[in-house]
């Protein structure tokens, strides 16, 4: 007696593929742990000359003088810290209108090549945005926002000393501003992608009880996909930490923290790996630079650590609603 699959000429599936597809999978997984983990290993064995000679006061010494070897984390991190932040809170309410505008306001015939042209502003090099900032941007943002600012905003209690000091068109407020320009292509096309998604039927439904566009959007669209929309800041935020060339052109790279102002010129940890690494010597100075690496990725970690805790808190708190 033959059996079905033999009279109907189909032939009965096998495991075999299913084990070699598992076993292929489970070695690209354990290819890209171990890749991260000899990242980490690598970073740690070259930065430990630095490591055993400053200790953990390598994170808050000011001081970076080569000739010296006397080195100190404090004005990169505080520089990468400020800059991505100012890149945050410009980039993502921007991003949030644009994708706000893409999904419910704009006009059928405008909503692709405006979507595509935001798009394609990601494939800008980051050289690009660099030149442009510091021959374009930087006259204008001195003359036409700095100076109003300081004599404005500037003269404020406490507050103001954000904004004072000289106009000189570079510096991290610059320099975040730059970056917000790099990351709101990321952020508005993710938020615009999971805006998409959400169903039809509820952003109608709310219509239809009187909800104003604000507050679909407020009240419907952004919880149902709120995870989505983190993915997309953080996708932005990892953006903004890691960039270097845009950076290393505006941001002033000088090892000074002469006060609180956001017009000083200051250094990051990218701008200080970009200016320095192909100079550096064999020994601290090297060493240094190599810690300033792993300072960076252990920010990263920590900042991707914290989304996927809140959005762990956020699916929680619903369940429990």
């Amino acid at each position: 007696m033959t059996s079905m699959s033999e009279s109907t000429g189909v032939r009965a599936p096998s495991a075999a593929g299913d084990i070699l597809f598992g076993g292929l999978t489970r070695i690209a997984a354990l290819i890209t742990l171990l890749l991260l983990g000899g990242i980490i290993i690598s970073l740690v064995i070259s930065s430990w000359p630095t490591i055993e000679r400053f200790g953990p006061s390598f994170l808050w010494t000011a001081e970076w003088n080569p000739p010296a070897d006397i080195y100190g984390a404090l004005i990169p991190i505080y520089g990468t810290i400020v800059t991505s932040l100012i890149a945050l809170i410009i980039a993502v309410p921007v991003s949030f209108g644009i994708a706000l505008f893409l999904t419910e306001l704009s006009p059928a015939w405008l909503r692709r090549p405006l979507g595509t042209a935001i798009e394609l502003l990601a494939a800008v090099p980051s050289i690009v945005y660099g030149m442009w900032g510091l021959l374009v941007f930087s006259p204008i943002f001195s003359k036409y926002f700095q100076t109003p600012l300081a004599a404005t905003v500037g003269q404020l209690p406490v507050i103001g000393k954000l904004f004072q000091g000289a106009p000189l068109g570079i510096g991290l407020l610059a320099a975040g501003v730059i970056l917000a320009i790099m990351i709101i292509p990321y952020i508005a096309s993710v938020m615009r992608d999971v805006f998409e998604v959400t169903p039809v039927l509820l952003k109608e439904s709310a219509y239809g009880i009187g909800c104003t566009t604000w507050e679909v959007m407020w009240n419907v669209v952004l919880p149902y996909t709120k995870a989505g929309v983190i993915g997309g800041i953080m996708l932005g935020l990892g953006r903004a930490l890691g960039e270097t060339m845009a950076v290393t052109f505006v941001i002033g790279n000088t090892n000074f923290l002469n006060d609180a102002s956001l017009f000083s010129p200051g250094n990051s940890i990218t701008s200080a790996l970009a200016n320095e690494f192909a100079e550096a010597g064999p020994g601290l100075h090297t060493s240094a630079l190599m810690e300033l690496g792993l300072i960076l990725f252990l920010i990263t970690f920590v900042v991707l650590a914290l989304s996927k805790l809140l959005l762990l808190r956020l699916a929680k708190a619903e369940g429990g609603k």
